[in-house]
């Protein structure tokens, strides 16, 4: 079974001295490891090195922990991630398992079961996938609307339309969190990753576009609503 396990593993974690150590012993495991130090880093290594195991802390540089969890989890729903982090309350590991984590250990920790825990949930994903466990996201129907997240196309009032990448990953952003507002920041650190260099009219245009497709008028939106001062809200019951 050992064969068949991507026994890569990225590292997410700010602390450098932490985050070596956490590497030496996983090499004695016989483990490859990587280390981001930031949530911008992290989430590059997560696409170029296809890392079968995510270890991650939630207070990182740049963009946080979690908004990177958010971020991999749009796309990728079966990529094991285990959260490492000094907070450790039950809200705080409650939110982090919610948003996707696969577990989620508090500091300071036991390091052998720490890697216990590697371990298994590398084994568990070994088990329970086949190939490199991309998620199938399927289709997802709303007021006549149909989006097929797998083509890239969605049929609408104006038939048949193809979605680029983008349009895509924001649209997943939007059903996942259907019925709960979403800040222009939000969407921006999820949807693109980081906030430095992308204005929030962005965001704005892509709605728009959303509109165009999807309402029936779009001055007069019934799926993708703006929320004053805060953003927007997909309104939806799937």
């Amino acid at each position: 079974m050992k064969n068949s396990v991507n026994r890569r593993i990225l590292v997410v974690e700010d602390d450098r001295h932490i985050a070596e150590g956490l590497r030496l012993n996983l090499a004695l495991k016989g483990y490859e490891s990587q280390i981001a130090l930031d949530g911008i880093t992290a989430l590059r290594l997560w696409k170029e090195w296809n890392p079968g195991l995510i270890v991650l802390d939630i207070m990182l540089p740049q963009i946080d922990g979690l908004t990177v969890l958010r971020n991999i989890r749009l796309e990728n729903e079966r990529l094991p991630i285990l959260i490492l982090s000094a907070r450790g309350e039950p809200e705080q590991r409650v939110e982090g398992l919610a948003l996707g984590a696969d577990d989620y250990l508090a500091k300071p920790f036991n390091l052998d079961e720490f890697l216990l825990r590697v371990e298994r949930l590398l084994s568990r994903t070994a088990r329970d996938r086949d190939g490199e466990g991309e998620a199938v996201h399927g289709t997802y129907a709303f007021g006549g609307n149909l989006i097929d997240f797998d083509r890239f196309k969605a049929t609408c009032r104006e038939g048949e339309i193809s979605l680029t990448e983008q349009e895509v990953k924001l649209l997943k952003l939007f059903v996942a969190n259907r019925g709960k507002p979403l800040t222009r920041r939000e969407i921006l650190e999820v949807g693109w990753g980081y906030t430095g260099d992308t204005p929030t009219r962005t965001v704005d245009n892509f709605v728009m576009r959303f509109r165009k497709y999807f309402e029936d008028n779009a001055r007069e939106p019934v799926f993708f609503k703006s929320l004053r001062s805060i953003g927007y809200i997909f309104d939806h019951e799937g």
